[in-house]
């Protein structure tokens, strides 16, 4: 008879003795509850919207799946419908009162946005099951879509002409939230974000067309306005032509993360 494997016998042999092992402390004592037990009647879904960002005209809605006593998932969706960029003051403040440019650009410009934000949640207190204090890490992808971006140059002594540019802007970044969460009572919740932060890069293109050919002064002068602009994240440069203006968007991106959510749990 042709011997046996050498690895078979292994497999077998190491399942017998688990099965033995097994076998003996069931005999032995009885079996402890595990902590990963569900407590009966536990919710383990919450729908979240988030409060103060009403205040900004962002819909800022989330779901989390509660996965065990000390882990859950979200995915966050934020939607902000095309209006002027809330806290223009302290974006003008960060370009610097010195340049002119930048904040008419600042003050014109109107966005909207969306971001996807998802995460994984590590519940750290006692309770657990999507309570109490937890640290989350996440991902963001957002994209900026910007309009009535407004640049004006100058064409001959004592005339001045405007072009609009628009496009569009995505990040992604990554980073940390710290919050706590509160069942209040029957299928009512209240979420605490306490403090996020996120790092990645932003990449992105606003497009113009001249109504007439531009003029090599003019080119220049546009060129200038454009590479002159200081923003608070990123690098601008200006591509420009006699029919067309680009002023390119690329660098890293920062942001932070914050809000109060009324949550129902199903």
């Amino acid at each position: 008879m042709k011997p046996k494997s050498p690895i078979i016998i292994f497999i077998i042999s190491g399942l017998l003795l688990c099965n033995i092992g097994y076998t003996q402390s069931q005999l032995d004592e009885k079996p402890a509850k595990s902590e990963q037990t569900v407590p009966e009647g536990t919710k383990m879904n919450i729908v979240k919207l988030n409060l103060p960002a009403l205040a900004l005209t962002n819909f800022s809605l989330q779901y989390e799946r509660v996965i065990s006593k000390r882990f859950s998932a979200a995915l966050g969706f934020r939607f902000m419908p095309n209006t002027g960029l809330p806290f223009k003051n302290t974006f003008v403040n960060a370009a610097g009162t010195s340049d002119p440019d930048a904040e008419t650009l600042i003050r014109s410009l109107k966005v909207s946005n969306f971001a996807l934000t998802p995460e994984v949640r590590f519940y750290v207190g006692k309770k657990g099951y999507g309570r109490g204090f937890y640290i989350a890490p996440y991902y963001r992808f957002a994209k900026f879509n910007a309009d009535q971006v407004s640049l004006n140059y100058e064409s001959g002594p004592t005339t001045t002409n405007t072009i609009k540019l628009k496009g569009d802007i995505t990040t992604n970044s990554g980073g940390l939230m710290f919050g706590a969460q509160w069942h209040l009572g029957g299928a009512i919740t209240l979420d605490w974000w306490i403090m996020g932060a996120h790092y990645g890069k932003s990449v992105g293109i606003l497009n113009g067309v001249p109504s007439t050919a531009l003029t090599a002064t003019e080119q220049q002068d546009i060129r200038d306005q454009i590479n002159s602009i200081d923003m608070p994240f990123g690098k601008v440069t200006a591509d420009v032509s006699a029919n067309s203006v680009k002023a390119n968007f690329d660098g890293p991106w920062a942001g932070i993360r914050g809000g109060l959510a009324i949550g129902f749990r199903f």
